[in-house]
């Protein structure tokens, strides 16, 4: 490996690290007030607990997420100088108002663990209402740097660095509404879908558990929202990409020759040195109707731009086909469940459902990550897309393999740690098994 590949390797090591603690930090506190909200309205103690639990597990989620991304920060200034030399100015914006709403989202979920007794009922939810809103906001600002890299604006570039420099237009560059909201709603969509498997494994374990039922019920909402929420956003993304990142559409879709009436092809694997996939279902028309909404539409091919500027296609096609698939099974999963909730059963009724959902619990953590590795894949050979290449930016310090190995070893050992804290949580909630003898001796004692 080159030096270049294992900055890029570091880089997405600790992006994906990074992000599966961000979505949790993000969804969770609106889980967390949903739960305190039942509670206020039910005065069911269960629901205080969940509240409770999810509060404690949000902190834990922040701290390592804390770590994670502060190491992200320093890595793009170690890894990528040049980019962050030449570029720092344009982002820097964004940056900086991810770093208010981190620190915003500190103080209130300080608030919201330690002043359950200590403040006004109205101002601990508020802290948590502002817990849930930072932490989307933390989230919404990243995303605009990445928006910004794909499709880079307010500036003029030059050979000698970007002029002219609007930080708003550079901030909300073209297709931010639709990369903000897809990533949002992946947060949610990925943490309900977790915590509702959880609760579905517990429940097969343990279906008297009353506790776990209110938290599945408060998981299940959310899930089957985002769930069916996503591929219509995805689809408005996936729209814009192909308007404005063409060469990325057609290595998503693994697509080579430019033709009206494009298929859509659905699995298979493609080889970039021939221009050809086997093992595809091609559905007729179907690339120019999702990407134009137009059957007789023409769809750019791979052949139509310079081979230099090719991203991995069976990388890119491979994690689109992997997010694609998890999120149709996903809302289809939604779709059942809401359907059966139509009908008065329970959320949801029967063992059946429960492995469906337990089955399901990773895919949107899976989606996510795929979605992620398909947005920075099909971006190279550039870090901002027509204007540097990534073998520009990064350092010309030699070496790179030991930190590589390193963070690695850092990464796998803060992974383990933080499964077992989340894990001690709940088995905390898990029924106690009786003692031998004890509803005997109980029914003595309320006789005598």
């Amino acid at each position: 490996m080159t030096d270049l590949l294992y900055a890029r390797a570091q880089m997405g090591l600790s992006l994906a690290f990074h992000i599966v603690f961000a979505a949790a930090g993000v969804a969770l506190p609106v889980l967390m007030v949903l739960s305190d909200l039942k509670h206020r309205r039910t005065k069911d103690a269960d629901y205080r607990k969940l509240s409770e639990k999810l509060a404690k597990g949000t902190a834990i989620l922040f701290a390592v997420g804390a770590v994670s991304g502060t190491v992200l920060s320093f890595e793009l200034g170690l890894l990528w100088p040049e980019f962050m030399g030449r570029y720092g100015e344009v982002i820097g914006l964004p940056f900086s108002l991810e770093g208010v709403a981190f620190f915003t989202e500190a103080i209130f979920l300080g608030i919201y663990l330690y002043g359950r007794e200590r403040v006004s009922p109205g101002l601990h939810l508020f802290s948590g209402v502002m817990v849930a809103v930072s932490g989307a906001a933390s989230a919404f600002f990243v995303t605009l740097v990445n928006t910004f890299m794909n499709n880079p604006s307010g500036f003029t570039p030059t050979p000698s660095g970007p002029t002219d420099v609007q930080p708003l237009v550079a901030m909300f560059s073209p297709g931010w509404q639709y990369q903000t909201a897809h990533v949002l709603l992946s947060c949610y969509q990925a943490s309900a879908f977790a915590m509702a498997g959880i609760h579905a494994f517990i429940l097969l374990k343990h279906p008297g558990a009353a506790f776990h039922k209110k938290a599945l019920s408060i998981a299940l909402p959310l899930a089957c929202v985002t769930a069916l929420a996503q591929p219509l956003v995805g689809d408005l993304s996936a729209k814009h990409v192909a308007r404005a990142q063409p060469v990325k559409l057609a290595a998503m879709e693994a697509h080579f020759d430019t033709e009206a009436g494009a298929p859509l092809r659905v699995g298979g694997w493609p080889d970039a040195e021939k221009g050809t996939v086997s093992g595809s279902i091609d559905l007729p028309k179907g690339l120019s109707i999702l990407a134009f909404a137009d059957p007789d539409a023409e769809v750019k091919g791979l052949k139509e731009f310079p081979r230099d500027v090719w991203p991995p296609v069976a990388k890119v096609h491979l994690a689109f086909q992997v997010m694609v698939g998890t999120g149709s099974l996903m809302a289809l999963l939604a779709l059942v469940t809401l359907w059966r909730r139509w009908r008065g059963r329970e959320w949801p009724h029967g063992k059946g459902m429960m492995r469906a959902w337990l089955l399901s619990g990773p895919l949107g953590l899976v989606a996510l990550e795929a979605g992620w590795l398909v947005t920075e894949w099909g971006r190279q050979p550039w870090i901002v897309r027509d204007v540097m290449r990534t073998g520009e930016a990064v350092t010309p310090v030699p070496h790179l393999a030991a930190p590589f190995f390193t963070f690695t070893a850092v990464y796998l050992f803060l992974g383990v740690t933080v499964l077992f804290v989340l894990w001690r949580q709940v088995a905390g909630t898990l029924p106690r098994p009786r003692e031998p003898g004890a509803d005997v001796d109980g029914e003595a004692a309320h006789a005598h």
